[in-house]
């Protein structure tokens, strides 16, 4: 599906208005960037339609990803990168925008993907949990390593061994890292939010919103009472957090949990203070005039990977021209000209310096370019089993009484 010429703030806004259930991958964010408010950390997130010819040994490749995630020019309807990489391989990547879910996703390309044959892509970008269940299912090829040397070199030191089903990332390299903090209405909030407690203060009864996304949000809760996410919990933490949340819905302090549209809530005043994601921020800040502020909790906040993967079904030949693709993203200068469009936290070293020369005002954006103190406090949630995921989701949506 192709872009609309119409501003992207403007339809963020308009949508949010409307209080559509977006997933947080369907706002825009990319024009915000500079104006995102001193001092808070931000990501923003991200794929409709096309045709290809690349697993079926054509001449080019076809990557399925999520929607606004990659850097695209208005003016020429083009993705200047991606343009950049075709022009200098000479053959064609069709990139096709058609990821809005995880799960839907994975439900088009399920049967292909059990019978190892070719899912109509040839790499994908999957969420790194997502990217798990394939992994095992060993539905997804190894990489050949020979082939980037541009993600041996670059590839940020968290991130090798983030997805615990991958370690050394044989099958998956990231893409973008999206994180989930705590936001408060600064003016009302003047304290802030530090501790899971803050949320329970009398003055915001009512007030708090947390978000529908059981990973993020049971994440959070987690760690706000001193457990890792991303470490070896079971059934007795998460029925601690549970209660925590149970509690909070209850007594009717939490007063709502929504997808992208709590957004909508923290501009009517309705939600003084939230669990968010980071890079909704940018276009709240930029167009209700800096109300926010948004930190990674001391306790720590949520970071997971959208990661590229070449399903079984592609070809030798595909995958060798994904691979090629892959490293040309992994040079800082190009990733810096994605990052400075989509506001995600970039997965390669060196992409703030060579922002310097893209643009110089986003060089010591938190929004893009966390502190060191800020990546200590990001965790991963860690992969569950089949059978965990699906007690754990139930129960979550239970107590949500959905």
């Amino acid at each position: 599906m192709a872009r609309q010429p119409e501003d992207p703030i403007v339809r963020n806004i308009v949508d949010m208005i409307r209080g559509a259930q977006f997933n947080r991958r369907q706002l825009l964010r990319g024009a915000a960037v500079g104006a995102a408010g001193a001092g808070t950390l931000g990501l923003a997130s991200c794929a409709g339609g096309g045709s290809g010819g690349g697993g079926g040994g054509g001449t080019g490749v076809v990557w399925g990803n999520w929607t606004y995630y990659l850097d695209f020019d208005e003016s020429t309807g083009g993705y200047p990168t991606l343009d950049a990489f075709m022009d200098e391989v000479g053959y064609k990547v069709d990139y096709l925008e058609d990821i809005d879910d995880n799960n839907t996703f994975y439900g088009k390309i399920k049967d292909q993907l059990q019978l190892g044959q070719h899912t109509g892509y040839d790499v994908i970008t999957f969420t790194d949990w997502m990217n798990a269940r394939i992994i095992e299912a060993e539905q997804v090829q190894e990489y050949d390593y020979a082939n980037l040397p541009n993600v041996t070199a670059n590839l940020v030191d968290a991130q090798w061994d983030a997805l615990d089903v991958d370690p050394g990332r044989k099958f998956s390299v990231p893409w973008q890292l999206p994180a989930s903090g705590w936001v408060w209405n600064t003016e009302a909030v003047p304290q802030g939010i530090k501790t899971l407690d803050d949320f329970m203060r009398p003055e915001l009864k009512g007030k708090v919103v947390v978000l529908s996304e059981m990973r993020d949000t049971m994440g959070m809760i987690l760690a706000g009472l001193g457990h890792d996410p991303g470490g070896d919990w079971g059934d007795k933490e998460f029925d601690e957090a549970l209660a925590w949340l149970d509690d909070g819905l209850q007594s009717g302090q939490i007063g709502n949990v929504k997808g992208n549209s709590y957004t909508q809530d923290l501009i009517t005043g309705d939600a003084l203070a939230a669990m968010a994601w980071t890079g909704d921020v940018i276009a709240l800040n930029y167009e209700n005039g800096d109300q926010w502020t948004l930190e990674i909790p001391e306790s720590g906040g949520m970071i997971a990977a959208d990661s590229f993967t070449v399903p079984n079904g592609t070809s030798a030949e595909a995958k060798a021209k994904v691979e090629e693709m892959i490293n040309y993203y992994y040079d800082p200068a190009v990733m810096a000209q994605v990052a400075d469009y989509v506001t995600f936290i970039p997965p390669v070293k060196g992409t703030q310096e060579a922002m310097q020369e893209v643009n110089p005002e986003n060089v010591d954006n938190p929004l893009i370019f966390p502190s060191e103190a800020d990546w200590a406090h990001l965790h991963p949630f860690r992969t569950l089993t089949a059978e965990e995921d699906n007690r754990y989701s139930t129960a979550f949506q239970n107590a949500l009484g959905l």
